[in-house]
């Protein structure tokens, strides 16, 4: 007698393929390598095919594949090729579970953050691409409200609804850090409110009226390297430099005009929301401006 016509116990099937005894019968139980026969003493008997069956049981087990889709390949229900596609789905999905836990705990570890930090920085780093983008989506909406979205200071929220906070699949702990300043920057009020005061001055004709009283280019190279030598606005080295900067025959009042218009604009929590965005689309960074524009705004406010 060969495999072809050989019965097998289940004895004899769990030394032939490794498995358990207490598997094999589990799942003939169920039906999945249902017996081809019975002894004379009603022990379940198995043939070759049953064998081969058993086999590829164990395979799409050792994949991952529950019970009951095994049945339906086994059924043909479903193929092979359509449940490992669906498998490989599911297994990407697990992966970048995996990979965000691990983001998240090397986050935690390094900021040494307790244990109400772990709990928030877990719970948003779990939120799907689609929730992260609704919750920049519902600040962008909130903030800009009523706003026509032909007016000038309606580009900020273009600008800030095409940017997604998207979180790459393997994500950086800087990236996991920066997603969660991020969530709290667009979850408090006083942000939206500001960001909302920008875009209003904006749409209401805020900004430049007649020629511009100073170029935005040499704000920055002169007042910030006044910035970066601690050179205070009200001393005479900061009047020096605030001269490079606007005629000194403007108009004191034109000055504080100049000033308020800027301090407008000017806020380090905006700036702030876009280099996070940056940081999470894997962008080049920018160094900060705002500091330098309080130093130009401060020096235009200095009496003379």
């Amino acid at each position: 007698m060969n495999d072809r016509t050989e019965l097998f116990t289940i004895g004899q099937l769990a030394q032939r393929t490794g498995l358990s005894v207490r598997t094999i019968r589990f799942w003939s139980d169920i039906g999945v390598i249902p017996p081809t026969a019975r002894s004379a003493g009603g022990y379940r008997l198995y043939d070759a095919e049953a064998l081969a069956r058993l086999d590829l049981v164990r395979t799409l087990r050792e994949l991952g594949l529950d019970l009951s889709t095994v049945g339906r390949i086994l059924a043909r229900q479903s193929t092979v090729a359509d449940v490992a596609r669906a498998h490989a789905q599911a297994l990407d999905t697990e992966i970048r579970t995996l990979q965000l836990r691990r983001a998240v705990l090397r986050s935690i570890a390094r900021r040494n953050s307790t244990t109400e930090e772990m709990s928030v920085m877990n719970r948003l780093a779990r939120l799907s691409a689609e929730e992260r983008q609704r919750m920049i989506d519902d600040f962008v909406d909130r903030t800009f409200e009523g706003l026509d979205p032909k007016a000038t200071g309606a580009q900020i929220a273009q600008g800030m609804r095409q940017m997604p906070a998207e979180l790459p699949d393997d994500p950086t702990p800087e990236q996991v850090d920066a997603w969660l300043e991020l969530a709290e920057l667009v979850s408090d009020a006083s942000f939206s409110q500001r960001v909302r005061e920008m875009a209003m001055a904006g749409a209401q004709g805020g900004g430049p009226a007649g020629p511009p009283r100073y170029d935005s280019a040499e704000v920055i190279e002169h007042a910030g390297r006044a910035v970066d030598a601690a050179v205070a606005p009200d001393s005479a080295q900061g009047r020096a430099v605030l001269d490079r900067l606007v005629d000194p025959e403007v108009p004191a009042d034109e000055r504080i005009r100049i000033a308020d218009e800027l301090e407008t604009f000017t806020d380090r929590r905006v700036e702030r929301y876009w280099q996070l965005i940056g940081v999470l689309n894997d962008r080049p960074s920018f160094p900060p401006r705002v500091p330098i524009f309080e130093w130009f705004i401060a020096a235009l406010r200095v009496p003379r």
